[in-house]
């Protein structure tokens, strides 16, 4: 019986998406993102589930990139239906209405990079590396790369990473906003999932109002941004869980969020 190409690992609140060809690097192709793309549809309608975490098998690779050998295959129409799979994929991650936390290990090339951007929150291991190498293939990232590098990172590393297609140790990638944190590569696993941890305590319908307002400020003007956000912040006074978080810290303890 084959392994599954991505495989689900439930920890209390916390499931953990791991993408399974360790032999190919964990590469993309149609299948894998197919399969990643209903296990992250899966997980928002799982009311169990409050955090995803996404990482790859094996050391060497986070996800090294699309599968060349598949793409070298593609007529113009193909990888423009290539291209809108992986977009789509991403979409689902970026909107997705529960916290994403990617674990980055090894290489998160090409694609690779344009999954881990697409999730909330990146952890990369110290010897993690992260780029956009598509022009060396005479081609440009297809998956978002352009659009969410620019968004994270800026005009200038967006353009750097993209032009000169060479990758960047996880410290540089800290440095331009790319990676939230890096850590030793020995705690990567327990420092990403004390990160996912925290966030399964915290408030679902308060977190998916952060990621909600934070996806639409990033794609209008700041009056429009405020407007979502006021509205945003007035409906959760109409939950369980504000008046549980409100009456806990007036308590002094810990509060016990039901998702109501």
């Amino acid at each position: 019986m084959s392994e599954p190409i991505v495989t689900t690992l439930d920890r209390d609140a916390v499931r953990i998406l791991t993408v399974n060809r360790p032999d190919k690097l964990n590469a993309l192709n149609r299948q894998t993102l197919e399969t990643l793309d209903q296990a992250f549809a899966a997980a928002a309608t799982d009311a169990a589930v409050r955090v995803v975490v996404l990482t790859g098998a094996g050391a060497k690779a986070f996800v090294a990139g699309a599968d060349i050998a598949e793409m070298n295959r593609l007529t113009p129409p193909q990888g423009r239906d290539f291209s809108l799979l992986g977009q789509r994929l991403m979409q689902r991650i970026e909107r997705l209405p529960k916290p994403v936390v990617a674990m980055v290990n090894g290489y998160a090339l090409g694609g690779g990079l344009e999954l881990a951007m697409a999730c909330h929150l990146r952890v990369a291991a110290e010897s993690a590396r992260l780029g956009q190498p598509e022009i060396n293939l005479g081609l440009i990232p297809g998956f978002g790369g352009t659009q969410r590098l620019l968004r994270l990172a800026g005009r200038a590393a967006a353009l750097e990473l993209c032009l000169l297609g060479s990758p960047v140790t996880a410290a540089r990638a800290f440095e331009l906003g790319i990676v939230n944190r890096v850590v030793a590569d020995a705690e990567l696993e327990a420092q990403t999932l004390q990160i996912a941890e925290q966030l399964a305590r915290s408030a679902p319908l308060a977190l998916r109002g952060v990621l909600d307002a934070v996806l639409a400020g990033g794609e209008c003007a700041l009056e429009q941004g405020l407007e979502f956000e006021t509205a945003q912040f007035g409906l959760l006074f109409a939950t369980e869980d504000m008046r549980e978080g409100t009456g806990a810290f007036l308590e002094r303890r810990k509060p016990r969020f039901a998702n109501r």
